[in-house]
């Protein structure tokens, strides 16, 4: 049987790449070849862009509210494929059913809400010193925008940069990771059966020093936004400097969460888990450390040791009720197993799992570490997988101490049932999110931005759609 051969998607056609060459794509629970994408060049990228500059005049000169009309048909047509964009998102992720079926449609969801933004984003009138002006700031359009994805949420990653962009009259270029590129085929195909005008969203695959170098280093392109590691955040900010392009970076997180001798800890130790077992373990914003007060250290261990034993992973292509599935690829597990391991050799215990399991796939168990040290590598480099490292405090300014310790600055979590402690930690986290009494996932009406090296400018929310645009400054004076 013959492997499935997708195609990009540029100025409203499907094409292969210039250089003939195919990246294979794998199931990573089966570690099986599942089709092909072409492997992009600098030049395809360079043709989207230019697609993407011809439309970009004629798509902002649309008012607003029908480009927002454009944004709820793609969300209708994605809906429509909600089934086939699900097990698509399982087969290339590994992700659980309930969790790809739930990016479908909060994608869909997150279409609708920017649409609606047509009618409400807007300008200032200023006070002027002089008597006969008026002082307007008008928010226009960057031009030319590129979005460079992930291949932990990549389908919602796709509106994520899309929806902004194109509501504030912007077109854009996407370059979804090259690991799981399938669902952003699809996503091509819808915005081609609507007939979303040629050239205003193009999908080019790829690989990151060719095709995410040329969308971040082209001149033509007003802002890129990335989501992605630090490193390759370091390589599109260079990228962009040389041309002073915006860039807009969501990067690693190290979210501490902080338990109080005073927390619910049946309401702690539920949302932890849950934080940490999510996407097993691979999302930016996932607790990746504890700190538990010690008059509730042993229970809190207790409890959460036996939650994390009932957590069921597995092959999430043949069997939709389990909680999580595998690592997203062998480097992937790696990673995780190596980090394990010097942690250990570094004196913390593992309680619960810390050794990989039998193949095909490339699964990791809910591991639970402790006997942890603040100054452990454990507790600073990010993990992403379902490992937990958990340490002890004695009062709240040690554990905001040892939270604010980390190069990043993503999200971080706080349960506790007095009100005056959450608002000193509000006040002193220095993290761009903080959870209390709740798991670590945001709304699409906040703002997810990272302090640190987690990132720079954010999404979602006013201030997300925000980044799309740039300010015009005019001085009328009349008489």
């Amino acid at each position: 049987m013959s492997t499935i051969q997708k195609r990009m998607y540029i100025n409203g056609e499907f094409v292969e790449n210039t250089g003939g060459k195919w990246i294979d794509v794998m199931n990573p629970a089966t570690e099986q070849v599942i089709s092909q994408i072409p492997e992009g060049s600098a030049d395809d990228a360079k043709k989207a862009i230019d697609a993407a500059e011809a439309a970009q005049p004629g798509w902002e000169a649309l008012p607003a509210v029908e480009r927002g009309v454009w944004l709820h048909k793609i969300a209708t047509g994605i809906r429509e494929r909600e089934a086939e964009l699900t097990e698509t998102i399982i087969a290339e992720g590994g992700k659980t059913y309930g969790l790809a079926q739930t990016e479908v449609l909060f994608t869909a969801d997150y279409l609708d809400y920017m649409a609606e933004w047509a009618r409400r984003y807007e300008g200032e009138i200023i006070q002027s010193d002089r008597p006969n002006e008026n002082i307007f700031v008008f928010r226009k359009a960057m031009g030319v925008t590129t979005g460079i994805l992930p291949w932990n949420f990549p389908f919602f990653l796709i509106a994520r940069k899309a929806a902004p962009a194109l509501i504030t009259g912007n077109t854009i270029v996407i370059k979804p990771s090259e690991i799981t590129p399938n669902n952003a085929v699809i996503f091509a195909e819808i915005i081609h059966k609507i007939g979303l005008p040629n050239g205003v969203l193009n999908i080019v695959t790829g690989y990151g020093p060719t095709v995410g170098q040329e969308l971040a280093g082209n001149p033509k392109v007003g802002m890129v936004s990335l989501t992605g590691s630090v490193a390759a955040g370091i390589a599109t900010m260079t990228a962009a400097a040389k041309n002073v392009t915006k860039v807009s970076l969501e990067l690693g997180g190290k979210a501490p969460a902080i338990v109080m001798n005073d927390a619910d800890l049946d309401l702690a130790v539920k949302a932890i888990v849950s934080s940490r077992i999510i996407n097993s373990g691979q999302v930016c914003n996932c607790a990746e450390r504890v700190y538990v007060q010690e008059g509730v250290y042993d229970e809190f261990i207790s409890r959460i040791s036996e939650m994390m034993k009932k957590v069921t992973f597995g092959n999430t292509t043949e069997k939709k009720e389990l909680d999580m599935g595998p690592l997203i690829s062998a480097a992937a597990l790696q990673r995780v197993e190596d980090k394990v391991a010097t942690a250990v050799s570094q004196g913390a215990k593992v309680l619960l799992g810390g050794k990989r399991s039998e193949g095909p796939g490339f699964f990791y168990p809910p591991t639970l570490l402790v006997d942890v040290q603040q100054n452990m590598p454990i507790m600073h480099e990010e993990v992403f997988g379902p490992v937990l490292p958990v340490a002890v405090f004695k009062t709240l300014d040690e554990a905001i101490t040892m939270a604010n310790d980390s190069e990043y600055g993503l999200t971080s979590s706080l349960y506790t049932s007095n009100i005056n402690t959450a608002m000193k930690a509000l006040k002193q986290l220095k993290f761009g999110e903080t959870y209390i009494n709740r798991e670590n996932f945001e709304a699409m009406q906040g703002f997810h931005a990272g302090w640190r090296k987690s990132g720079v400018g954010g999404a979602d929310g006013k201030h997300g759609l925000q980044e799309y645009l740039q300010t015009h400054v005019a001085y009328l004076q009349f008489h």
